[in-house]
């Protein structure tokens, strides 16, 4: 039987976590308040997948491991799934406007558009769209 997990905490590292909310809350997110400190915040990328944003010296007390420098190595890419390809635009977009940097340019494979940014910490992040029809392809 194969694992399944009901949630999903992506921890990331962050130099200025009230900067890192500025911009997140900008390019569209929400915060959940009880989980939020002069540490750490949890940011709801949906109802079941959220993104813990810990201060460098917070994150540090979770491991034995060098903190990766994310402006010059790239240890994981975020990926998120957009409603829709203008959807995809808009958060980047967002994104963008509030100080991220560009990464990758759009990319359109007919059933999958996405485009990238790196936030204000050198995180990479994927938004795309999937076309249904594609997607249940693979299941039939």
């Amino acid at each position: 039987m194969a694992l399944t997990a009901d949630k999903i905490f992506l921890n990331l590292p962050v130099k200025n976590l009230d900067k890192s909310i500025e911009f997140f809350s900008k390019v569209g997110f929400e915060f959940n308040p009880q989980f939020t400190d002069e540490n750490a915040t949890c940011m709801v990328i949906s109802e079941s997948i959220f993104a813990m944003l810990l201060t460098e010296d917070y994150f540090k007390t979770f491991t034995k491991k060098e903190i990766v420098d994310a402006t010059k190595s790239t240890e994981v890419i975020v990926a998120i799934s957009a409603a829709s390809r203008d959807k995809v635009d808009e958060i980047v977009n967002k994104a963008l406007d509030a100080g991220a940097k560009p990464y990758n340019d759009p990319i359109d494979h007919g059933f999958m558009y996405g485009w990238s940014f790196q936030d204000l910490d050198g995180h990479l992040w994927e938004v795309f769209h999937m076309e249904e029809a594609a997607d249940n392809q693979d299941q039939a």
